[in-house]
């Protein structure tokens, strides 16, 4: 059996329609799913070796299906923004609090300081921004996270949109004195498309912002997207203390770290125990400010409704400041919580009849094409589509990879696999799989669905391609 995912890239007044074909058939994959399964998603950062070797099929069936408790303990994340809106600090703190690296790097960093894990190309460390999206695994309380740092700037923004075709999840950073900016627009269009859970982060909190209400205003009133406050600011600029997670009702105050990189001090109070919280917060127009918002938000806002966070109709905001560490682990914490785990891709799938003739698998399914049918994580068989190619990572060789997003099954070091553009029986050997964390590479021999894997291309594979176990 044959598969080809759809694929769309698609940008705000453009939509890039990608014709793809998968074994003799051609098929168009849609970025936009409005009935895709969350059987949710995670991303691994895999990047393969892969040496381009035909191979006979082998005779022995053997099942690819992936354990389901691998799938349910994966989760992706794709940070999206306007340039300069704190993308690149964002996923260092992220990777400082999931415990990835023991100091976090700086964007524009002074002397005695690391750059980031994240822009580690040379052009990127002299510029400051993100040229090229970047894709990291770490382990963090039992779950497999992902995240992709995504390039802000218009001029690099195809990479952003050809991340999010393997993202589950998206994190929209917002500068807290800015609001909405134009490349965060363009970016929640494709997001909204594509149907993705929206997490929205607004940083920068320790300088002045605007009023947190008149974010959410502005949130609603273009997108049309109910936001519901996690975590609330106390204060901003030189005056921000810290947050209260309405959650639990808990009061985190900070203190900036002693060291540059390292994690911020954290007292938690109550909010019932306010003499502690007044004492400890230490000025007066805050306080008051704080126990007036967390009655009125209760009064106003409807409740948090995880089905319509995953059906991308209501998103969680957060406040915080990712410079200074403010709010940064709790929100990892409540995405770990609230994200998605890996979803499927829609898929084209035919059989090659006798005589060579094709023959059409009837799919069920509202909106989709009769040739279509959902692939879940679950699915028996390994699938797979590339949705990057880069050449040159490693300085010390001419290397060009296929970033390659594991939609069904496990890879397994030296499993032989069918490519949507290749006719006939031709297989390649995916001879070893290497998990990317920036610029370092680890060689895998697992990876399982929501997983990135990296292969070596010599040619043979471009975007939009589909690999494949089985016929």
């Amino acid at each position: 059996m044959a598969y080809t995912f759809n694929f769309r890239y698609t940008k705000v007044l453009l939509l890039i329609l990608s014709i793809i074909r998968f074994n003799d058939v051609e098929c168009f994959t849609s970025l936009t799913n409005k009935n895709h399964i969350h059987h949710n998603s995670a991303i691994t950062t895999t990047t393969t070796t892969l040496h381009s070797t035909e191979a006979k099929e082998s005779t022995e069936p053997h099942s690819f299906a992936a354990p389901p408790n691998e799938i349910e303990r994966r989760r992706n994340l794709a940070i999206i923004s306007h340039p300069d809106s704190g993308k690149t600090t964002m996923t260092e703190k992220l990777l400082l609090y999931g415990g990835a690296i023991q100091q976090a790097g700086a964007v524009r960093q002074k002397a005695q300081q690391r750059s980031t894990t994240s822009d580690f190309m040379e052009m990127e460390k002299e510029r400051g921004i993100s040229i090229s999206s970047t894709v990291m695994q770490f382990a963090y309380n039992e779950l497999k996270i992902n995240i992709l740092d995504t390039p802000g700037h218009e001029d690099f923004s195809e990479d952003t949109y050809r991340a999010l075709a393997a993202a589950d999840n998206a994190v929209m950073l917002l500068d807290a004195a800015k609001g909405l900016e134009p490349q965060t627009r363009k970016l929640f269009e494709v997001c909204r498309m594509r149907n993705l859970p929206l997490f929205t982060f607004v940083n920068k909190m320790d300088r002045p912002a605007l009023s947190p209400y008149d974010i959410m205003d502005q949130i609603e009133a273009e997108f049309g997207l109910e936001t519901h406050p996690i975590l609330w600011p106390i204060g901003d600029g030189d005056r921000f203390k810290g947050v209260l997670d309405r959650l639990t009702n808990i009061v985190h105050l900070y203190q900036k770290p002693a060291k540059r990189g390292a994690k911020a001090e954290v007292i938690v109070v109550p909010l019932e125990d306010e003499d502690k919280l007044k004492e400890l917060i230490a000025d007066d127009e805050l306080f008051e400010k704080l126990i007036e918002d967390a009655e009125l938000l209760v009064e106003l806002l409807n409740p948090l409704d995880i089905e319509r966070v995953l059906a991308a109709d209501q998103s969680p905001l957060f406040f915080g400041s990712a410079m200074t560490n403010f709010g940064v682990q709790l929100f990892l914490d409540k995405f770990c919580d609230m994200g998605t785990k890996p979803f499927g891709r829609p898929a084209t799938m035919r059989d090659d009849g006798p005589g060579g003739k094709k023959k059409k698998k009837e799919v069920e399914g509202e909106g989709e094409d009769e040739d279509t049918e959902f692939i879940t994580p679950y699915y028996g068989d390994f699938t797979g589509f590339v949705f990057k190619t880069q050449a040159n990572l490693d300085p010390k060789h001419r290397d060009r990879l296929a970033y390659v997003r594991i939609v069904s099954g496990i890879y397994e070091k030296g499993m032989k696999v069918g490519h949507s553009r290749s006719k006939g029986a031709k297989k390649y050997t995916l001879a070893q799989a290497q998990a990317l964390f920036g610029s370092d590479r680890a060689s895998v021999e697992l990876a399982y669905p929501g997983d990135v894997i990296g292969i070596n291309n010599p040619g043979n594979f471009a975007i939009g391609d589909t690999l494949y176990s089985g016929t």
